[in-house]
Protein backbone atom coordinates (compact mmCIF):
# COMPACT_ATOMS: atom_id res chain seq x y z
CA UNK A 1 0.00 0.00 0.00
CA UNK A 2 3.03 2.26 -0.09
CA UNK A 3 5.52 3.34 -2.73
CA UNK A 4 3.64 5.60 -5.15
CA UNK A 5 0.42 3.59 -5.07
CA UNK A 6 -2.83 5.41 -4.61
CA UNK A 7 -3.68 5.88 -0.95
CA UNK A 8 -7.41 5.90 -0.37
CA UNK A 9 -9.15 7.31 2.67
CA UNK A 10 -12.68 7.88 3.91
CA UNK A 11 -13.84 11.31 5.07
CA UNK A 12 -16.93 10.78 7.23
CA UNK A 13 -19.23 13.47 8.56
CA UNK A 14 -20.99 11.89 11.53
CA UNK A 15 -24.20 12.60 13.38
CA UNK A 16 -26.75 11.35 10.82
CA UNK A 17 -29.37 8.82 11.87
CA UNK A 18 -29.44 5.85 9.48
CA UNK A 19 -32.80 5.12 7.84
CA UNK A 20 -33.94 3.07 4.85
CA UNK A 21 -33.16 -0.28 3.25
CA UNK A 22 -29.86 -1.96 2.41
CA UNK A 23 -29.11 -5.11 0.43
CA UNK A 24 -26.34 -7.43 1.65
CA UNK A 25 -23.68 -8.66 -0.80
CA UNK A 26 -22.37 -12.20 -1.17
CA UNK A 27 -20.20 -13.55 1.62
CA UNK A 28 -16.47 -12.84 1.52
CA UNK A 29 -15.68 -15.82 3.75
CA UNK A 30 -17.79 -18.21 1.64
CA UNK A 31 -16.59 -16.89 -1.75
CA UNK A 32 -12.90 -17.55 -1.25
CA UNK A 33 -13.03 -21.34 -0.61
CA UNK A 34 -15.79 -21.66 -3.23
CA UNK A 35 -13.57 -19.94 -5.84
CA UNK A 36 -10.76 -22.33 -4.82
CA UNK A 37 -13.12 -25.32 -5.22
CA UNK A 38 -13.57 -24.54 -8.93
CA UNK A 39 -10.06 -25.97 -9.50
CA UNK A 40 -11.35 -29.43 -8.54
CA UNK A 41 -14.02 -29.94 -11.21
CA UNK A 42 -11.61 -29.10 -14.07
CA UNK A 43 -14.38 -27.45 -16.05
CA UNK A 44 -16.87 -24.56 -16.01
CA UNK A 45 -18.38 -23.11 -12.85
CA UNK A 46 -20.85 -20.23 -12.93
CA UNK A 47 -20.95 -18.26 -9.66
CA UNK A 48 -23.63 -15.75 -8.69
CA UNK A 49 -23.56 -13.25 -5.80
CA UNK A 50 -19.76 -12.98 -5.69
CA UNK A 51 -18.90 -9.79 -3.76
CA UNK A 52 -16.91 -7.18 -5.71
CA UNK A 53 -14.07 -6.85 -3.21
CA UNK A 54 -10.27 -6.89 -3.30
CA UNK A 55 -10.00 -10.45 -1.93
CA UNK A 56 -12.22 -12.08 -4.57
CA UNK A 57 -10.37 -10.13 -7.30
CA UNK A 58 -7.07 -11.48 -5.96
CA UNK A 59 -8.42 -15.06 -5.99
CA UNK A 60 -9.45 -14.61 -9.62
CA UNK A 61 -5.97 -13.23 -10.43
CA UNK A 62 -4.39 -16.35 -8.92
CA UNK A 63 -6.72 -18.63 -10.94
CA UNK A 64 -5.73 -16.78 -14.13
CA UNK A 65 -2.04 -17.01 -13.26
CA UNK A 66 -2.45 -20.78 -12.85
CA UNK A 67 -3.94 -21.01 -16.36
CA UNK A 68 -7.66 -20.70 -15.65
CA UNK A 69 -10.06 -18.23 -17.26
CA UNK A 70 -12.47 -15.90 -15.46
CA UNK A 71 -15.16 -13.98 -17.36
CA UNK A 72 -17.60 -11.58 -15.74
CA UNK A 73 -20.99 -11.35 -17.46
CA UNK A 74 -23.54 -9.03 -15.88
CA UNK A 75 -23.68 -10.25 -12.27
CA UNK A 76 -22.20 -13.69 -12.77
CA UNK A 77 -18.67 -15.05 -13.05
CA UNK A 78 -17.89 -17.87 -15.48
CA UNK A 79 -14.79 -19.72 -14.32
CA UNK A 80 -13.11 -22.35 -16.48
CA UNK A 81 -10.31 -24.34 -14.85
CA UNK A 82 -9.96 -27.04 -17.52
CA UNK A 83 -6.67 -25.53 -18.76
CA UNK A 84 -5.04 -24.94 -15.39
CA UNK A 85 -1.51 -26.27 -15.81
CA UNK A 86 0.37 -24.92 -12.81
CA UNK A 87 0.33 -25.71 -9.12
CA UNK A 88 2.59 -22.94 -7.85
CA UNK A 89 1.06 -19.75 -6.40
CA UNK A 90 3.31 -16.70 -6.81
CA UNK A 91 4.71 -15.17 -3.64
CA UNK A 92 3.48 -11.73 -4.69
CA UNK A 93 -0.18 -12.84 -4.77
CA UNK A 94 0.12 -15.00 -1.62
CA UNK A 95 1.48 -12.03 0.29
CA UNK A 96 -1.57 -9.92 -0.49
CA UNK A 97 -4.10 -12.15 1.22
CA UNK A 98 -3.94 -14.85 3.81
CA UNK A 99 -7.00 -16.67 2.52
CA UNK A 100 -5.05 -17.67 -0.60
CA UNK A 101 -3.78 -20.63 1.46
CA UNK A 102 -7.20 -22.22 0.77
CA UNK A 103 -6.02 -22.86 -2.81
CA UNK A 104 -3.48 -25.38 -1.48
CA UNK A 105 -6.16 -27.98 -0.64
CA UNK A 106 -7.75 -27.66 -4.09
CA UNK A 107 -4.41 -27.88 -5.95
CA UNK A 108 -3.33 -30.90 -3.90
CA UNK A 109 -6.71 -32.52 -4.53
CA UNK A 110 -6.37 -32.07 -8.30
CA UNK A 111 -2.61 -32.41 -8.89
CA UNK A 112 -1.35 -34.14 -5.74
CA UNK A 113 1.00 -31.15 -5.57
CA UNK A 114 1.01 -27.50 -4.47
CA UNK A 115 3.80 -24.94 -3.99
CA UNK A 116 3.19 -21.69 -2.14
CA UNK A 117 4.81 -19.26 0.29
CA UNK A 118 3.59 -18.11 3.71
CA UNK A 119 0.47 -15.96 3.17
CA UNK A 120 -0.06 -12.30 4.14
CA UNK A 121 -3.29 -10.44 5.00
CA UNK A 122 -4.45 -8.81 8.22
CA UNK A 123 -2.14 -8.93 11.22
CA UNK A 124 -4.63 -9.87 13.94
CA UNK A 125 -2.52 -12.46 15.68
CA UNK A 126 -0.93 -15.84 15.16
CA UNK A 127 -2.90 -17.75 12.58
CA UNK A 128 -0.31 -20.38 11.81
CA UNK A 129 -0.91 -22.44 8.72
CA UNK A 130 0.92 -25.24 10.55
CA UNK A 131 -2.52 -26.62 11.48
CA UNK A 132 -3.30 -26.95 7.75
CA UNK A 133 0.06 -28.56 6.98
CA UNK A 134 -0.09 -30.99 9.90
CA UNK A 135 -3.45 -32.28 8.70
CA UNK A 136 -2.31 -32.49 5.09
CA UNK A 137 0.41 -34.83 6.39
CA UNK A 138 -2.25 -37.03 8.01
CA UNK A 139 -3.77 -37.47 4.53
CA UNK A 140 -0.43 -38.81 3.28
CA UNK A 141 0.85 -35.55 1.79
CA UNK A 142 4.60 -34.84 2.14
CA UNK A 143 5.48 -31.32 3.24
CA UNK A 144 8.90 -29.75 2.71
CA UNK A 145 10.04 -26.15 3.16
CA UNK A 146 12.60 -24.55 0.89
CA UNK A 147 13.69 -20.86 0.94
CA UNK A 148 10.34 -19.69 2.30
CA UNK A 149 8.36 -21.93 -0.07
CA UNK A 150 6.12 -24.74 1.17
CA UNK A 151 6.06 -27.77 -1.14
CA UNK A 152 3.21 -30.26 -0.71
CA UNK A 153 3.29 -33.46 -2.77
CA UNK A 154 2.07 -37.07 -2.73
CA UNK A 155 1.34 -40.02 -5.01
CA UNK A 156 -2.13 -40.46 -3.58
CA UNK A 157 -4.30 -38.93 -0.87
CA UNK A 158 -5.57 -41.40 1.72
CA UNK A 159 -8.83 -40.93 3.60
CA UNK A 160 -8.09 -40.58 7.31
CA UNK A 161 -9.61 -39.70 10.70
CA UNK A 162 -8.57 -36.16 11.62
CA UNK A 163 -9.26 -34.63 15.03
CA UNK A 164 -8.65 -30.88 14.90
CA UNK A 165 -7.02 -29.45 18.02
CA UNK A 166 -8.92 -26.20 17.35
CA UNK A 167 -12.04 -25.80 15.16
CA UNK A 168 -10.20 -23.73 12.55
CA UNK A 169 -12.39 -22.65 9.62
CA UNK A 170 -9.51 -22.51 7.13
CA UNK A 171 -8.07 -25.88 8.16
CA UNK A 172 -11.53 -27.53 7.99
CA UNK A 173 -12.08 -26.12 4.47
CA UNK A 174 -8.61 -27.09 3.25
CA UNK A 175 -9.01 -30.70 4.45
CA UNK A 176 -12.42 -30.92 2.71
CA UNK A 177 -10.92 -29.63 -0.57
CA UNK A 178 -7.93 -31.98 -0.40
CA UNK A 179 -10.06 -35.02 0.56
CA UNK A 180 -12.82 -34.78 -2.11
CA UNK A 181 -10.81 -36.82 -4.62
CA UNK A 182 -8.95 -38.97 -2.04
CA UNK A 183 -8.87 -42.75 -1.79
CA UNK A 184 -11.25 -43.76 0.99
CA UNK A 185 -13.19 -41.71 3.54
CA UNK A 186 -11.94 -38.77 5.62
CA UNK A 187 -13.67 -37.93 8.90
CA UNK A 188 -12.98 -34.54 10.56
CA UNK A 189 -13.90 -34.26 14.24
CA UNK A 190 -13.92 -30.96 16.16
CA UNK A 191 -14.56 -29.39 12.75
CA UNK A 192 -15.48 -25.70 12.48
CA UNK A 193 -19.28 -25.30 12.18
CA UNK A 194 -19.54 -21.96 10.37
CA UNK A 195 -22.32 -21.49 7.76
CA UNK A 196 -19.64 -20.78 5.13
CA UNK A 197 -18.52 -24.43 5.44
CA UNK A 198 -22.10 -25.54 4.67
CA UNK A 199 -21.91 -23.36 1.53
CA UNK A 200 -18.66 -25.07 0.49
CA UNK A 201 -20.21 -28.51 1.08
CA UNK A 202 -23.23 -27.54 -1.06
CA UNK A 203 -21.22 -26.53 -4.13
CA UNK A 204 -18.87 -29.51 -3.87
CA UNK A 205 -21.81 -31.93 -3.56
CA UNK A 206 -23.38 -30.26 -6.58
CA UNK A 207 -20.11 -31.10 -8.40
CA UNK A 208 -20.56 -34.73 -7.35
CA UNK A 209 -18.51 -34.86 -4.15
CA UNK A 210 -19.84 -36.94 -1.25
CA UNK A 211 -19.66 -34.78 1.87
CA UNK A 212 -21.99 -34.75 4.85
CA UNK A 213 -22.01 -33.10 8.27
CA UNK A 214 -21.01 -29.49 7.43
CA UNK A 215 -22.49 -27.23 10.10
CA UNK A 216 -21.80 -29.86 12.77
CA UNK A 217 -18.50 -30.70 14.49
CA UNK A 218 -18.14 -33.96 12.52
CA UNK A 219 -17.72 -33.90 8.74
CA UNK A 220 -17.38 -37.00 6.55
CA UNK A 221 -15.84 -36.82 3.06
CA UNK A 222 -16.09 -39.94 0.94
CA UNK A 223 -13.51 -39.69 -1.85
CA UNK A 224 -14.77 -39.88 -5.44
CA UNK A 225 -12.84 -40.41 -8.71
CA UNK A 226 -13.87 -37.20 -10.41
CA UNK A 227 -16.30 -34.28 -10.26
CA UNK A 228 -18.88 -32.91 -12.71
CA UNK A 229 -17.47 -30.46 -15.25
CA UNK A 230 -20.28 -27.88 -15.18
CA UNK A 231 -22.06 -26.39 -12.16
CA UNK A 232 -23.88 -23.20 -11.20
CA UNK A 233 -23.98 -21.83 -7.68
CA UNK A 234 -25.36 -18.84 -5.78
CA UNK A 235 -23.13 -17.73 -2.88
CA UNK A 236 -24.72 -17.07 0.53
CA UNK A 237 -25.08 -13.50 1.88
CA UNK A 238 -22.37 -12.02 4.10
CA UNK A 239 -23.33 -12.32 7.77
CA UNK A 240 -20.51 -10.00 8.95
CA UNK A 241 -21.66 -7.28 6.56
CA UNK A 242 -25.16 -7.78 8.01
CA UNK A 243 -23.75 -7.30 11.51
CA UNK A 244 -21.86 -4.18 10.42
CA UNK A 245 -25.07 -2.51 9.17
CA UNK A 246 -26.95 -3.55 12.31
CA UNK A 247 -24.24 -1.84 14.38
CA UNK A 248 -24.29 1.25 12.14
CA UNK A 249 -28.02 1.59 12.80
CA UNK A 250 -27.59 0.89 16.54
CA UNK A 251 -24.90 3.55 17.13
CA UNK A 252 -26.83 6.25 15.22
CA UNK A 253 -30.22 5.53 16.84
CA UNK A 254 -31.40 4.47 13.39
CA UNK A 255 -34.17 2.40 11.86
CA UNK A 256 -33.16 0.26 8.87
CA UNK A 257 -34.30 -2.84 7.00
CA UNK A 258 -31.59 -5.27 5.87
CA UNK A 259 -32.47 -7.42 2.85
CA UNK A 260 -30.90 -10.57 1.32
CA UNK A 261 -29.60 -11.86 4.65
CA UNK A 262 -30.02 -14.83 6.98
CA UNK A 263 -30.98 -13.75 10.54
CA UNK A 264 -30.27 -17.21 12.02
CA UNK A 265 -26.58 -16.99 11.06
CA UNK A 266 -26.15 -13.72 12.93
CA UNK A 267 -28.37 -14.54 15.94
CA UNK A 268 -25.66 -13.96 18.64
CA UNK A 269 -25.24 -10.39 17.35
CA UNK A 270 -29.01 -9.83 17.18
CA UNK A 271 -29.51 -11.03 20.77
CA UNK A 272 -26.71 -8.73 22.07
CA UNK A 273 -28.22 -5.75 20.24
CA UNK A 274 -31.61 -6.56 21.77
CA UNK A 275 -29.92 -6.71 25.18
CA UNK A 276 -28.50 -3.24 24.42
CA UNK A 277 -32.07 -1.94 23.90
CA UNK A 278 -32.66 -2.33 20.15
CA UNK A 279 -35.98 -3.61 18.81
CA UNK A 280 -35.34 -6.21 16.10
CA UNK A 281 -37.86 -7.97 13.83
CA UNK A 282 -36.74 -10.83 11.60
CA UNK A 283 -38.23 -12.53 8.56
CA UNK A 284 -36.71 -15.35 6.51
CA UNK A 285 -34.28 -13.13 4.54
CA UNK A 286 -34.79 -9.79 6.25
CA UNK A 287 -34.00 -7.94 9.49
CA UNK A 288 -35.46 -4.66 10.73
CA UNK A 289 -33.71 -2.82 13.55
CA UNK A 290 -35.05 0.15 15.50
CA UNK A 291 -32.40 1.51 17.85
CA UNK A 292 -33.05 3.48 21.07
CA UNK A 293 -31.71 6.97 21.64
CA UNK A 294 -29.18 5.55 24.11
CA UNK A 295 -27.79 2.01 24.04
CA UNK A 296 -27.22 -0.02 27.21
CA UNK A 297 -23.92 -1.73 28.02
CA UNK A 298 -23.60 -5.49 27.34
CA UNK A 299 -20.91 -8.12 27.92
CA UNK A 300 -19.53 -10.23 25.07
CA UNK A 301 -17.28 -13.28 24.71
CA UNK A 302 -16.13 -14.25 21.22
CA UNK A 303 -16.35 -17.97 20.50
CA UNK A 304 -16.24 -20.25 17.46
CA UNK A 305 -19.60 -20.56 15.67
CA UNK A 306 -22.38 -20.65 16.87
CA UNK A 307 -20.92 -18.27 19.48
CA UNK A 308 -20.40 -14.51 19.08
CA UNK A 309 -18.18 -14.06 15.98
CA UNK A 310 -14.66 -12.68 16.48
CA UNK A 311 -15.11 -10.80 13.18
CA UNK A 312 -17.86 -8.73 14.84
CA UNK A 313 -15.97 -7.97 18.05
CA UNK A 314 -14.28 -4.70 17.00
CA UNK A 315 -17.43 -3.44 15.24
CA UNK A 316 -19.54 -4.16 18.33
CA UNK A 317 -17.00 -2.49 20.64
CA UNK A 318 -17.21 0.67 18.48
CA UNK A 319 -21.01 0.58 18.96
CA UNK A 320 -20.68 0.21 22.74
CA UNK A 321 -18.35 3.22 23.11
CA UNK A 322 -21.40 5.48 23.56
CA UNK A 323 -23.61 2.99 25.46
CA UNK A 324 -24.70 3.70 29.04
CA UNK A 325 -22.43 1.93 31.56
CA UNK A 326 -19.38 -0.31 31.17
CA UNK A 327 -19.28 -3.29 28.79
CA UNK A 328 -16.81 -6.15 29.27
CA UNK A 329 -15.49 -7.87 26.14
CA UNK A 330 -13.47 -11.11 26.11
CA UNK A 331 -11.63 -11.98 22.87
CA UNK A 332 -11.03 -15.74 22.83
CA UNK A 333 -9.92 -16.27 19.22
CA UNK A 334 -7.20 -13.82 18.09
CA UNK A 335 -4.73 -12.17 20.46
CA UNK A 336 -4.06 -9.07 18.31
CA UNK A 337 -7.70 -8.19 17.73
CA UNK A 338 -7.55 -5.02 19.87
CA UNK A 339 -5.15 -3.03 17.64
CA UNK A 340 -8.00 -0.74 16.56
CA UNK A 341 -8.68 0.38 20.16
CA UNK A 342 -5.96 3.09 20.12
CA UNK A 343 -7.71 4.66 17.14
CA UNK A 344 -11.10 4.67 18.91
CA UNK A 345 -9.43 6.30 21.95
CA UNK A 346 -8.31 9.15 19.63
CA UNK A 347 -12.03 9.68 18.96
CA UNK A 348 -12.79 10.01 22.70
CA UNK A 349 -13.64 6.38 23.54
CA UNK A 350 -12.75 5.08 27.02
CA UNK A 351 -11.41 1.55 26.66
CA UNK A 352 -9.00 -0.34 28.91
CA UNK A 353 -7.33 -3.52 27.70
CA UNK A 354 -5.89 -6.20 29.93
CA UNK A 355 -4.81 -9.32 28.07
CA UNK A 356 -7.82 -10.61 26.18
CA UNK A 357 -10.31 -8.49 28.16
CA UNK A 358 -11.50 -5.00 27.19
CA UNK A 359 -13.54 -2.77 29.48
CA UNK A 360 -15.54 -0.25 27.44
CA UNK A 361 -16.86 2.65 29.51
CA UNK A 362 -19.55 4.47 27.55
CA UNK A 363 -19.00 8.18 26.82
CA UNK A 364 -21.61 10.78 25.89
CA UNK A 365 -20.06 11.59 22.51
CA UNK A 366 -17.30 10.56 20.12
CA UNK A 367 -15.35 13.20 18.20
CA UNK A 368 -14.01 12.96 14.66
CA UNK A 369 -10.25 12.52 14.38
CA UNK A 370 -7.50 11.36 12.02
CA UNK A 371 -7.36 7.58 12.38
CA UNK A 372 -6.16 4.63 10.34
CA UNK A 373 -7.39 1.11 9.71
CA UNK A 374 -4.97 -1.58 10.93
CA UNK A 375 -7.01 -4.53 9.63
CA UNK A 376 -10.30 -5.28 7.86
CA UNK A 377 -12.77 -5.49 10.78
CA UNK A 378 -10.92 -2.89 12.88
CA UNK A 379 -11.30 -0.55 9.90
CA UNK A 380 -15.04 -1.25 9.74
CA UNK A 381 -15.22 -0.46 13.49
CA UNK A 382 -13.77 3.02 12.81
CA UNK A 383 -16.40 3.61 10.10
CA UNK A 384 -19.18 2.66 12.54
CA UNK A 385 -17.73 4.93 15.26
CA UNK A 386 -17.36 7.81 12.77
CA UNK A 387 -21.07 7.57 11.83
CA UNK A 388 -21.98 8.74 15.34
CA UNK A 389 -19.13 11.24 15.86
CA UNK A 390 -19.22 15.00 16.05
CA UNK A 391 -16.95 16.67 13.46
CA UNK A 392 -15.27 14.93 10.52
CA UNK A 393 -13.31 11.68 10.76
CA UNK A 394 -10.50 10.88 8.31
CA UNK A 395 -9.84 7.14 8.05
CA UNK A 396 -6.61 6.20 6.27
CA UNK A 397 -5.52 2.75 5.00
CA UNK A 398 -9.05 1.92 3.85
CA UNK A 399 -7.53 -0.64 1.46
CA UNK A 400 -7.99 -3.03 4.39
CA UNK A 401 -11.73 -2.27 4.48
CA UNK A 402 -12.05 -2.69 0.70
CA UNK A 403 -10.68 -6.23 1.09
CA UNK A 404 -13.97 -7.34 2.63
CA UNK A 405 -16.81 -4.88 1.94
CA UNK A 406 -18.49 -4.12 -1.37
CA UNK A 407 -19.51 -0.46 -1.78
CA UNK A 408 -19.58 0.13 1.98
CA UNK A 409 -19.54 3.93 1.53
CA UNK A 410 -22.34 3.93 -1.07
CA UNK A 411 -24.54 1.61 0.98
CA UNK A 412 -24.15 3.72 4.12
CA UNK A 413 -24.73 6.93 2.11
CA UNK A 414 -28.00 5.50 0.78
CA UNK A 415 -29.09 5.20 4.43
CA UNK A 416 -28.29 8.85 5.15
CA UNK A 417 -24.59 8.74 6.11
CA UNK A 418 -22.02 11.15 4.62
CA UNK A 419 -18.94 9.23 3.50
CA UNK A 420 -16.51 10.35 0.78
CA UNK A 421 -13.63 8.33 -0.67
CA UNK A 422 -10.57 10.49 -1.35
CA UNK A 423 -7.51 9.42 -3.32
CA UNK A 424 -4.32 10.85 -1.81
CA UNK A 425 -1.63 10.77 -4.44
CA UNK A 426 -0.47 7.92 -6.64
Amino acid sequence: MKGGKKMLKYIIEGGNRLEGEVEISGSKNASLPIIASTILNQGKTVLYNVPEIHDTKMMFEILKELGGSVIKKNKKYIIDTSNINRFEISENLMRQMRSSVILAGALIGRYRKAVFSYPGGCDIGARPIDLHLKNFEKLGINISKNYGNIICSCDKINGEKIDLEFPSVGATENIILAACLADGTTVITNAAMEPEIIDLQKILNRMGAKIKGAGTNKIEIQGVNQLKKEVKYNIMPDRIETGTFLCGAAITGGNIIIKNTNPIEISPVISKLEEAGCKIETKKHEIEILAPRKLKCVDIKTMPYPGFPTDMQSIFVATLTIAKGTSIIVENIFENRYKYVQELIKMGAKINIEGKVAAVKGVRKLYGSNVKAEDLRGGAALVVAALASKRKTNIENIEYILRGYENLDKKFNNLGAKIKIVNEGG
